[in-house]
Order: C-alpha cells, then sequence, then structure tokens
C-alpha cells in the first residue's frame, strides 16, 4: 500500500537537507502553469518507458496536480521493486495552498 506524505513533511525534509527524489507526473502544460523547483518531470504516460531514471533504491515522492494521478503512479511503482515511494497528498494543489501561496492554482 502507497504511503502519503503531506506537502508540510516534504517542506521540513527539503528544510532539514533530505532531497528524496521527487517526480511530478503532470502534463508539460501543467508545469508551465505551476511548478516546484528541483523535481524530475516525467508525465503519467511516460513513466513505464522511462524508469530507467529512477532510483529504486532511494525514497521517491510522486506527485499530480491534486494526488490522484500520483498515486497510480506509485502504486505502479511499488508494483515495479520500488520500495519507498510515497504519494503527495493533495499534489500541487495542496502545496500552493499550504506551503506556497503564491503558485496558481488550475
Amino acid at each position: 500500500m502507497v504511503q502519503e506524505l503531506t506537502p508540510e513533511a516534504l517542506k521540513a525534509q527539503w528544510d532539514a537537507g533530505k532531497k528524496p527524489q521527487v517526480l511530478d507526473v503532470r502534463e508539460a502544460w501543467e508545469l508551465e502553469i505551476s511548478s516546484l523547483p528541483g523535481v524530475r518531470h516525467i508525465p503519467m504516460n511516460e513513466v513505464p518507458e522511462r524508469l530507467a531514471e529512477l532510483d529504486a533504491s532511494q525514497p521517491l515522492v510522486v506527485m499530480c496536480r491534486s494526488g490522484a494521478r500520483s498515486l497510480r503512479v506509485a502504486q505502479f511503482l511499488e508494483h515495479q521493486g520500488f520500495a519507498r515511494v510515497t504519494n503527495l497528498t493533495g499534489g500541487i494543489l495542496a502545496w500552493g495552498e499550504r506551503i506556497d501561496p503564491s503558485l496558481r492554482p488550475y
């Protein structure tokens, strides 16, 4: 079962110098509206072909707009052997509401 990670918990990790892999599975046009710096982008439909770009031995946080697509990708990654994968609860919308209100909701 995929674990959930709140935006506050991810920010706390970043503030403490811990940098888990963060995978944004939204489409490119969505990133133009609102995105986080230093995050890897692989659109959801490309993840199966691009698994080699991710390190299964490291913690991985998957994010999308609201958390639904990223949950499906996180479940897929667990089935592919990613043992430390989490879903960013609420996605970029929650991040914008609770961490960085300068991000444009869409």
